[in-house]
């Protein structure tokens, strides 16, 4: 009998892991038992974790535990079907989504087509339902075999990127000058930057001192700029600030600098901390209140605009060019790491957690050891 084995989370200490086992269950009519095979994790899905409470999003729920103290972190990759129940689900198809980490994972499909299926679990159709889509991979236009890591471990991060630079233009950068962002070395961050690098007004990486090197040579930023060095830009430049990091004390410093010249300020991911913002910080701020972005409005959004036909045309060449963007060999903006079986993964969320991870470096699981 199948052993499903779990990688599981404290909810309220990210670095901390535990590994916990339990026998498959029987399949019931309407259930496929899918084996998982490759995984990215990144400071995305600590992002995930960190926002797992939050009412609009519950990170958490998509894949409960037993325990509420421990929880499921979810991450993004390929896994193959070990036993379907589900005509046209079938027996070593391979799929594309949104997975806990774990060597396998049982759904119940609905709507399935061509293209895939949704898991129709009663806990998880409240919850957003772009997370719940599985893509067949013999047809997305966008999958190769041979980028199936970069798939993994940019696809999920540069929809947010594709969507976040859109919602960015589509606002006409709310009378910016400059796009200031924090963690300019996430993935997240210079993929949007990436995508706007022709269209966008001036755009300024925020990082590390260790790591602007890097930053600068990525070839998305205008400028970049050492945390130290934030009181030397411009207070009177109209900017939006993209904050990345999600670290209060940083937010606290930009809002100060610019003041009434900050047009906007969001947050949209949580590379540097687990932090909150409360309302109440948010209306001590100078300038505008934060906002936290969203990418699902974008997309609904954008779907209602120009069809989701179109959506997934555009983000599918949007992808594409980023993968070759990453991979040129002339640059070094991306090396894999794979990890094999989960207590390698488990250093790996410790390292994550700590703000250990080098900015250039793409990490892959696979659940089940080689």
């Amino acid at each position: 009998m199948t052993t499903i084995t779990q990688l599981q989370t404290r909810r309220d200490q990210l670095a901390q892991t535990r590994i916990a086992s339990r026998s498959r269950p029987t399949l019931s009519t309407g259930e496929v038992l899918l084996r998982i095979d490759r995984l990215a994790v990144t400071s995305n899905n600590i992002t995930y974790a960190a926002f797992g409470d939050v009412p609009h999003l519950r990170y958490w729920d998509f894949f409960p535990t037993d325990d509420p103290d421990w929880g499921h972190m979810p991450a993004w990759g390929f896994a193959t079907v070990e036993s379907s129940t589900v005509p046209g689900v079938e027996e070593g198809e391979r799929y594309y989504g949104y997975w806990p980490i774990a060597t396998h994972d049982i759904v119940q499909p609905v709507r399935v087509t061509e293209r895939g299926f949704y898991d129709g679990r009663k806990h998880r159709q409240s919850l957003t339902s772009a997370y719940n889509q599985y893509q067949r991979c013999t047809t997305d236009a966008a999958y190769r075999p041979e980028t199936e890591d970069l798939q993994c471990l940019l696809r999920p991060l540069f929809i947010t990127s594709f969507m976040l630079a859109d919602f960015l233009e589509d606002n006409a950068f709310f009378g910016a000058e400059q796009l200031l962002y924090s963690s300019a070395s996430s993935k997240t961050a210079f993929g949007t930057a990436f995508c706007l690098r022709h269209a966008s007004p001036g755009q300024t990486g925020m990082t590390s001192a260790g790591h602007q090197a890097f930053v600068q040579a990525l070839g998305c930023y205008d400028t970049s700029v050492d945390y130290g060095g934030l009181s030397d830009l411009d207070a009177t430049r109209p900017t939006v600030y993209v904050d990345f990091s999600g670290r209060q004390a940083l937010r606290q410093q930009v809002h100060q600098h610019f003041d009434q010249h900050l047009t906007y300020s969001c947050f949209a991911g949580s590379a540097q901390s687990q932090d909150f913002l409360t309302p109440e910080q948010a209306a001590a701020l100078p300038g505008p209140k934060p906002e936290l972005y969203f990418a699902p409005y974008q997309i609904r959004k954008r779907n209602a605009d120009w069809g989701a036909a179109e959506v997934t045309r555009r983000f599918n060449q949007a992808q594409l060019a980023f993968y070759d963007f990453v991979r040129d060999p002339q640059h070094s903006r991306l090396t894999l790491t794979e990890h094999s079986g989960l207590p390698a993964a488990q250093s790996l969320v410790a390292a994550l957690v700590n703000g250990r991870i080098d900015p250039q470096q793409g990490h892959i699981v696979r659940p089940q050891p080689a």
